[in-house]
């Protein structure tokens, strides 16, 4: 048995200076994916936090309630890096004892006065020495190249002679990321490392430590990189910039898996819609392509909107109750009924049913725009017609409607848009009869009559 393929340990390794970007969390989702994929894959949380400056318990939490919310479980962890250090400490005595690593008292002005000595495309090779307060460099050999086997990239070699012996710990003893993540990955019995591309130059220092320490490499999958729309590096510019912006704007979390997946992954079928038990079962990280991927939020929110179309209506409501911080009673699910097929965020719903709570906004320009000469006396006939009209439904309120067209000459948006804005203030709504019914006779007749006597 093939104990690294048949119980492959997968770990998603974010560091905490910061909330958790769009990038970093398609990289967990595709880790995520990738360990559920597997009959008995394991994803491991590590938080590599050995930044002391920067690596807050803030940014820790804000990574935590993301993936919490992106439904991104992990079997082990979170492991804080820099609660490690004991073991770097070992791993480093161990490289020191077999001559793999060495302190050199060198400073940057001694490395950089060397290179001109031996041409400045050969990497650094030290002096050891015995004090205590160098630094520890790992020895790098003069021949061959180290190669990288990615499962995206194909091998990826990179020639020793170009790498300067490099330092693994600084004079105090604090050792440095690449030997961090290399003692880490392998005492973790991680299999497969899938992160960004931005990675990829990290890797080969990564597997001489590896290979210094006697530890077989795990397998390697460099994501490509995410842009914009405009094809420039994805950032702020570009939309929202992490998950809780996402979660914010009111997306779903099983539209932003769907949607994050197919950055630089897709089916053969180029399926689009996929609950996440489709994801899982169909996803492969061999699958990813190789050129960076574009997040363009306008795709997103297309996206989403379908997801939530296909919601169950009480799922739905719980959905908005959440996101509104409200309670998701029979009034909200009536609302939510009638504003389910035009929302495309939760965020996009409270426009549409806030007629329902509070009285019409104030909206000069949609005002202006369709209450043109005669709405006055449209909007009292209408109101006549709403009061006389039984049952106090959709269907019925078209009906009693529909004949003012033809009494007063005019195509549906001439009289429909002057009584949207007359019972919520604004030009958007749900379907008007919908919303003419859900408003409640009472409030609607209310509302237009009101709009009556101030319109032309």
């Amino acid at each position: 048995m093939n104990m690294k393929r048949d119980n492959p340990r997968f770990r998603f390794a974010p560091s905490p200076t910061g909330a958790l970007h769009i990038g970093g969390a398609r990289t967990a989702l595709y880790n995520w994916l990738a360990a559920r994929h597997a009959a008995a894959g394991t994803l491991v949380l590590r938080i590599e936090d050995t930044d002391r400056e920067r690596s807050t318990a803030e940014n820790v939490d804000q990574i935590l309630d993301a993936m919490e919310w992106l439904g991104l479980t992990y079997d082990e962890g979170p492991i804080s890096q820099a609660g490690r250090a004991d073991r770097h400490a070992a791993a480093l005595a161990q490289l020191l004892a077999s001559g793999a690593a060495y302190r050199d008292a060198a400073t940057a002005k001694d490395v950089e006065a060397w290179k001109k000595e031996h041409g400045a495309g050969r990497g650094y090779r030290g002096t050891p020495t015995e004090e205590p307060g160098a630094a520890i460099r790992l020895r790098v050999p003069d021949e061959g190249e180290t190669v990288v086997e990615d499962l995206i990239h194909g091998p990826v070699a990179f020639p020793n002679a170009s790498y300067d012996d490099f330092v693994i710990a600084r004079a105090d003893g604090s050792v440095l990321y690449n030997f961090a993540v290399a003692v880490d990955d392998a005492e973790m019995g991680i299999t497969d490392v899938v992160r960004g591309d931005d990675h990829l130059s990290n890797t080969p220092k990564q597997l001489l430590v590896l290979k210094a320490l006697g530890h077989e490499p795990p397998r390697y999958a460099h994501l490509p990189l995410l842009h914009g729309p405009d094809g420039k590096k994805l950032s702020k510019r570009h939309g929202a910039a992490s998950v809780q912006e996402l979660r914010d704007a009111g997306y779903l979390p099983a539209a932003v898996r769907n949607y994050l997946a197919l950055l630089g992954w897709g089916t053969d079928d180029d399926t689009t819609l996929m609950s996440t038990e489709e994801l899982i079962r169909r996803f492969d990280v061999a699958d990813v392509g190789k050129s960076a991927a574009i997040f363009d939020e306008k795709k997103l929110r297309w996206l989403n909107g379908r997801f939530m179309r296909e919601m169950p209506l009480d799922e739905y409501t719980v959905a908005v109750a959440r996101h509104l911080g409200r309670e998701p009673d029979e009034s909200l699910r009536e609302a939510c009924a009638i504003a389910q097929d035009k929302a495309q965020t939760l965020e996009e719903v409270w426009p549409l049913i806030r007629f329902l709570y509070e009285p019409p906004v104030a909206d000069e320009k949609a005002w202006g725009k369709v209450m043109k000469e005669g709405s006055g006396e449209m909007l009292a006939a209408a109101a006549e017609a709403l009061g006389a009209v039984e049952p106090y439904a959709p269907e019925a309120i078209e009906g009693a409607l529909a004949p003012l067209l033809d009494r007063f000459d005019v195509k549906p948006g001439r009289l429909y848009q002057p009584l949207r804005v007359a019972i919520t203030g604004t030009s958007v709504s749900p379907g008007i009869f919908e919303s003419l019914a859900a408003l409640g006779r009472e409030r609607t007749l209310e509302r237009v009559r009101d709009a009556a006597r101030r319109a032309p």
